[in-house]
Parts: structure tokens; C-alpha cells; sequence
């Protein structure tokens, strides 16, 4: 494992209780950084808290209750955040997938559902930690976007929508903070096998598997490693750019 350097910092993780969140948290605490979850599930944040603290004892875990589709539980849960300590990172990995179907037969709540988690919830963080950072004239913020943004996966329709705007929106973002010594990017993952699985069907995981070149799902220590990078003061000349974590799928 190369060393990262984000010792004295404080990072807001979304989704940060399992999956991708919880490696990059993971990632972090081992770079010297502090971590607070952001999580709906509180049993799930409480366990993630344990059994990282388990591996990294002296490192601080702290973690709020929010639901990020909800604009006023993330204004709530910035505020409770900031009182713990002024947050340096926010990486935004709270996500859905949605059904597996084509664009005909996709339920319109399931559509909104997808959108008010992956789009509008993402918004609501960048939108209320950015100002906090933009004050401090520090910050970095990278967002889990995906392949699928690039690409568009049939019987995937809001899910790839979601995430081709969660693109744009970092794109927008780092050219409106470029100025400040905020920096935005996000990351393309292709499948990586997490319990996100669970809410796909197997030919849809197996569609995944046979578009990557390299014939493997990514690891989430992969994107981790790639993630805290971004969250570096080494990351500082690029900002509303895309990085792919593909597996050669996609590399524009």
C-alpha cells in the first residue's frame, strides 16, 4: 500500500457504513485522516465504526444519521458534523441502483428514487459542505460517478442517467470553485462487487462483467486508493475532472 498523507484531516463519507464507503473510509483512517460516517442505516454505521476502530484504534470514527435525499436531514447533519470539527473532504458514495428494465416498463417511482438518492442527494452535500469549504479556502470533494455515466447501460436507464449527472455536476462544481482553493473530481468505477450487487439481476451483473477488458470486477481497495489520492493537497492542478476506474472499459 503507497502512503497517502491526509493527516489533520476530517472527512464526511455518504454511504460510508458498507461498500465503497466504507473502503475509502478505511483508506482514509489508514492515510492518518478522520473520518465521520454519513449513513441512513444506524445499526449498519454503528458496526462499521466498531470494526474500523478495531483495526485502527487510535484513529477517530465518528458518525451522523442522515438520509442525503432529504435536503433538511444533510443541513442537519452538516451542522452536527461542523461541531465536531471543520470538514476538510466530503466523498459522496451514497447510491442506488434501481431496477434492471428497459425504459418502457421502469416504475416512475423507482426512476424518482434513484434521482432523489444519486443526483439530488449528492447535490444537497456538495451544495452545504462546499460553502463550508469555500470559506476555509480549502477543500476537496470527489464524487462516485460510473461508467455507466459514460457509457449508458441498457435496462439501467436512471441509474445511468444519475450518474452522467453526477458528471455534469462535477464538472460545474470544480469550474466554479477553481479559484478557491476547493478542489472537485470524480471517479467512473465500472461493476465493483459490493452488496450493491444485490440489487441487480445476474445478467445484468453478467453484461458488466463482459464490457471490462481486463475480465474483472474492480476491488473497492481499488477505488479507495484512487479516491483518497484525489482527497491529497498532492491533488492540486485538477479539479472538474473525470478519472476512470474501468478496467479499460471506458478511458476517455
Amino acid at each position: 500500500m503507497n502512503q497517502l498523507d491526509l493527516k489533520g484531516r476530517h472527512a464526511v463519507v455518504t454511504g460510508g457504513a458498507t461498500g465503497l464507503g466504507y473502503a475509502i473510509a478505511k483508506r482514509m483512517l489508514a492515510s492518518g485522516g478522520e473520518v465521520t460516517l454519513w449513513d441512513r442505516e444506524a445499526s449498519s454505521m454503528a458496526k462499521a465504526r466498531e470494526t474500523l476502530l478495531s483495526e485502527y484504534p487510535n484513529s477517530k470514527v465518528n458518525t451522523v444519521h442522515v438520509d442525503v435525499a432529504s435536503h433538511e436531514s444533510v443541513v442537519q447533519a452538516t451542522h452536527q458534523t461542523e461541531a465536531i470539527k471543520a470538514v476538510d473532504i466530503l466523498v459522496n458514495c451514497a447510491g442506488i441502483t434501481g431496477p434492471n428494465t428497459k425504459v418502457w416498463d421502469y416504475p416512475v417511482q423507482a426512476w424518482r428514487d434513484v434521482m432523489d438518492v444519486n443526483v439530488n442527494g449528492l447535490f444537497y452535500c456538495c451544495k452545504e459542505l462546499s460553502a463550508h469549504m469555500r470559506n476555509r479556502a480549502f477543500g476537496r470533494i470527489v464524487n462516485i460517478a460510473s461508467v455507466a455515466g459514460k457509457d449508458g447501460n441498457p435496462n439501467a436507464s436512471a441509474y445511468s442517467a444519475s450518474k452522467a449527472a453526477v458528471i455534469g455536476l462535477t464538472k460545474s462544481l470544480g469550474k466554479e470553485l477553481a479559484d478557491s482553493g476547493v478542489r472537485v473530481n470524480c471517479v467512473t468505477p465500472a461493476a465493483v462487487k459490493t452488496a450493491i450487487f444485490d440489487q441487480m439481476s445476474a445478467e445484468h451483473i453478467q453484461f458488466m462483467l463482459s464490457k471490462i477488458p481486463m475480465a474483472r470486477f474492480g476491488l473497492p481497495e481499488e477505488v479507495a486508493a484512487m479516491v483518497c489520492w484525489l482527497c491529497t493537497e498532492d491533488c492540486s492542478f485538477s479539479t472538474g475532472a473525470v478519472f476512470d476506474l474501468s478496467g479499460g472499459r471506458a478511458t476517455y
